[in-house]
């Protein structure tokens, strides 16, 4: 990867006056200030474990392009991340998957607003009601969105060409599909139903992000408080209940007998080896399913759950997110870090090798042609993030799905899942909001 230029001139460099005692240029060496005349250092957190390869060359290519700033990257985890705000030294600058976890920084208002740079100007807009799901510090933009990645149904491009299927794309297509398909011998879906987590985040989500509003159902829910049950007029036993039968419609009917004992490491062997003509999973089935198949031709589709194609919706999630914490005594570098890794360039170059979408406006897409059939509905504005990450870990919504998935009465379990929000009387907290849950 070709190194990538200062996106402009560097600031003066702090100077240390020749005043200063013996341990006090120790406490700046220690706290990275270049006691010595050498680079500013910062911490950079980056937490997606796959791209730490890729992003350590990113580093490298940037400390390479100026004498100023030298980045640290830190890849310990988020664990770590809270650890440090509790000790008060959190990092510079900070990548990460943007979830409860890293959210609960938002709503305490303890990261930087980053309003004013240059790569909030540059984002687009309709995706920032993202990113307010998880909550709000009211007048700044504490987080800005960096790869967006996305998902929906995988299938096999072979087995649709030999038995002449057109991707569908309303409810009653998808029926055909899977019909002509059983008829040929072939399992229409391959599933993983003895992971819990594939379950949740590929037949719930998409079931349910296919069948309705995600933000106006969360929105309204939320501002009932611990007004949720049977009486109440949004629940998840009401709003949830017809797409998640329509989720166990196609368990039941669709899929490969022996899915309740199949887990993931074990799917994508067995689809990428022709059982099974469509998997719900993520672009991060692809290089597994290459392992075995490298070959194979696979493509992408939102799964319909209507019959209205305008409701075609691919599931998102902000898979990373840059944030400055105010704690860091390092802000001007941070952002020029920030800055850096912002270009367009450089994030279109990064988005690229990980099939993650770009957030900034008219940013270039992955050219892989295996997530080309989820690109116009996310250059549209078309998607949802899923329903089930969107509560709350304290609540086991993958063990309901689960339970539902192999044989549970489906309004029973949705009934437990609103008794659990009301319960924990789950809102968008106001800012600074020191509300434990939100932060799980």
């Amino acid at each position: 990867m070709a190194a990538i230029p200062v996106p402009r001139s560097r600031r003066l460099r702090r100077r240390v006056a020749a005043t200063l005692t013996l341990a006090a240029l120790v406490l700046v060496g220690a706290c990275g200030a270049g006691g010595d005349g050498g680079p500013e250092e910062i911490r950079f957190t980056f937490s997606k474990r796959e791209a730490i390869e890729y992003m350590t060359q990113v580093v490298a290519d940037y400390n390479a392009s100026q004498d100023d700033v030298r980045v640290i990257m830190d890849t310990s985890g988020p664990d770590a991340i809270a650890a440090s705000f509790v000790r008060g030294n959190p990092p510079d600058l900070m990548l990460a998957n943007y979830n409860y976890e890293i959210a609960r920084f938002v709503q305490r208002c303890v990261l930087s607003d980053l309003s004013e740079t240059e790569a909030a100007s540059l984002m687009r807009t309709d995706l920032q009601p993202l990113l307010d799901q998880y909550g709000v510090c009211e007048g700044r933009t504490p987080a800005l969105p960096y790869s967006v990645m996305g998902a929906s149904v995988i299938y096999n491009m072979e087995i649709f060409a030999e038995h002449d299927l057109e991707v569908p794309q309303t409810w009653s297509e998808l029926i055909e599909v899977a019909e002509t398909l059983k008829a040929a011998g072939i399992d229409p879906f391959y599933a993983t139903f003895a992971d819990a987590w594939t379950i949740n985040q590929g037949w719930f989500d998409y079931s349910i992000g296919g069948s309705l509003d995600v933000i106006d159902f969360y929105d309204r829910l939320a501002a009932q408080g611990t007004e949720v049950g049977p009486d109440s007029e949004v629940a998840f036993q009401k709003q949830f209940l017809e797409p998640v039968e329509k989720m166990v419609e196609l368990a039941e009917s669709y899929t490969n007998a022996d899915a309740a004992s199949r887990t993931y490491d074990r799917g994508n062997v067995d689809f990428a080896s022709g059982a099974g003509a469509m998997y719900l999973q993520g672009p991060w089935a692809f290089s597994e399913l290459a392992l075995t198949a490298p070959d194979l031709e696979l493509g992408t589709f939102p799964l319909p759950m209507t019959e209205d194609p305008a409701d075609l919706a691919v599931r998102v999630n902000i898979d990373l997110a840059a944030m400055i914490p105010e704690g860091s005594d390092h802000q001007e570098s941070a952002r020029d870090f920030l800055e850096y890794l912002f270009q367009p360039e450089v994030i279109t170059a990064y988005n690229e090798s990980q099939l993650g979408f770009v957030p900034q406006e008219g940013g270039a897409q992955p050219s892989d042609p295996r997530v080309a059939g989820m690109l116009e509905y996310y250059e549209a504005g078309q998607v949802y993030q899923g329903p089930g990450i969107l509560i709350p870990r304290s609540i086991p919504t993958e063990n309901y799905a689960q339970a539902i998935i192999l044989g549970a009465d489906p309004a029973t379990q949705l009934a437990t899942l609103d008794a659990d929000w009301a319960r924990l009387a789950f809102r968008q907290p106001a800012p600074s909001n020191e509300n434990e849950e939100n932060g799980r």
